[in-house]
Formats: C-alpha cells, structure tokens, sequence
C-alpha cells in the first residue's frame, strides 16, 4: 500500500491497491483507445469528472456522450501516466493521484504545455471498484519553470 509519509491510513490489501491501479490504467487505456463506452464504464451512473480545461461532466451517461463527441471530433493525444500514490481513506475508499504527459498523434515525445496532475477518487462496490469522482488539472507550475521541467523529464522516463 502507497501512502503519505506520517498519515495512518484504514487497513486495505495488496489487491485493492493493484485493482485501483488497474482502474486508473483502464482509463487512460480506453482514452488513448478512444473508446467512450469503456471509459465511462469505469465510473459509477452519478460519478463527477473535472476535465482539463475545468469543464464538468456529470454521470457516466453524460461522461460518454462528451468523450463521444471528443474522440468524433478531435485526434486526442494520448496519455503516459505514473501513479504517485494510493491512499484508503476506508477500506471502500481509494485516492490516487497521479501525473500525465499527453504524446500528439504522430509524434514520440510529450507535450509539456499540456501536462497533468490527476485525481481519482475509487469506491468499491458489487465487488468491484468504479470511479466516483475524476479531476485533470494542467501542471502549470506558475513561475516554476523548473517544477514544469522536472514533471516532463520524469514523463519522458515513462516513454
């Protein structure tokens, strides 16, 4: 199990931290697929998704009309991405929190302008887990420079 340094955590096992792991790597798979059923699969029927330009999304049926309209209308970069950290807040109750680099189609390298911190908020249920809430914020690092370099170099590892 992942945790923050100093923070007690609810007791969780082995499984559920790789079954959020998997979950999160589910979805950048169906992204990167350009698969909108998939991904929105991934969320329970009232989840809430906070995408990257700060537009809402409510509900997995509005999630996969969204993406729909996205991956009909765009060719989508697709997304690299390391899980930083996984945190039970219950045994029900997981929190990732990951970093992203998005390679445009056609090339081999990241796109730093459009790197992200993303959050997850996993729930269990029906004996599997499901998203619940889903927020892509860019790294911008204002007046940081360095944060933004370091952020691609360690993305750039992951290609």
């Amino acid at each position: 199990m992942s945790s923050v340094s100093g923070e007690s955590q609810p007791a969780s096992t082995g499984s559920d931290e790789i079954a959020v792991r998997a979950l999160y790597q589910q979805l950048l798979e169906s992204w990167n697929r350009q698969d909108a059923a998939t991904y929105a699969a991934l969320f329970e029927s009232e989840a809430t998704v906070i995408g990257f330009d700060g537009s809402p999304m409510y509900g997995s049926g509005e999630i996969e009309a969204t993406l729909r309209q996205i991956f009909a209308d765009h060719v989508t970069a697709a997304y690299i991405g390391k899980v930083r950290s996984v945190r039970f807040l219950s045994p029900d109750i997981a929190l990732l929190h990951a970093v992203v680099g998005m390679v445009p189609p056609g090339k081999s390298d990241i796109n730093p302008a459009v790197n992200a911190l993303q959050t997850l908020v996993a729930v269990s249920g029906d004996g599997r887990w499901h998203i619940a809430w889903f927020q892509n914020t860019p790294a911008q690092f204002h007046g940081r420079p360095e944060a933004s370099e370091a952020l691609s170099e360690e993305l750039r590892q992951l290609l």
